[in-house]
């Protein structure tokens, strides 16, 4: 467990059940899980969030694929839950991330946030579910949203790419109108508009704010 000095139980709690756990700077989302693959003692990671679960039917199937693994990396399906109900369309629903991989042929890019893992092989997909339990309250989601949309503003102003308010509106609406309509967000009912709404309002903060920094 790679930790960047917090200030709850965690390393408390890991040590109880004798994890490795190693604490370094926070280098940001990317850097900071290359970092802990790095330093990893096997070669086959599992990389979850604090926000997911391993379902049993999952770590069944996981240890039946490393028996004799065919690829080095491998997508799964993740069940998301927003505001304490599963969400059954908006995207989410078609969300695969690798997760599983063999660090000998892959790792995490470099990336700020919305950090993803490169394997250069082959993968297969694994359709047991890993839960996912993301904001309990729209008030965690709108924190997460202004403070993921800085740092993603930041990496867009690395690589000079400003934009116009206009232009930040635009992507907005763009990004509600296929959340909510051809995604079938609003299948999901009220959950599903505010899912696609804030999503939207996020997308929005991203870009209108490359052009306060600009300013």
């Amino acid at each position: 467990m790679v930790d960047s000095y917090s200030t709850d139980r965690t390393v408390e709690i890991c040590n109880e059940f004798n994890c490795k756990v190693i604490q370094t700077a926070w280098l940001g989302f990317g850097k900071t899980k290359k970092f802990a693959v790095d330093n990893a003692s096997h070669d086959w990671i599992l990389s979850i969030d604090a926000d997911e679960e391993v379902t049993p039917e999952l770590q069944k199937k996981i240890k039946e694929l490393l028996v004799k693994p065919n690829y080095k990396g491998y997508y799964i399906k993740r069940k998301s839950f927003y505001l304490g109900k599963e969400v059954k369309h908006c995207g989410w629903n078609k969300d695969y991330p690798v997760r599983l991989f063999n660090r000998n042929f892959g790792n995490f890019n470099d990336k700020e946030v919305h950090e993803s893992i490169k394997i250069k092989s082959e993968k297969s997909k694994i359709h047991e579910p890993l839960l996912h339990y993301t904001y309990q309250t729209i008030a965690s989601h709108i924190e997460k949203v202004n403070r993921y949309s800085s740092l993603a503003a930041e990496e867009l102003i690395k690589k000079e790419k400003y934009y116009s308010v206009f232009s930040a509106v635009i992507f907005g609406i763009v990004r509600f109108i296929k959340m909510y309509f051809i995604q079938l967000g609003f299948l999901d009912g009220r959950i599903g508009f505010i899912l696609c709404y804030n999503s939207a309002f996020s997308v929005y903060l991203k870009y209108v704010k490359t052009c306060q920094i600009k300013k």
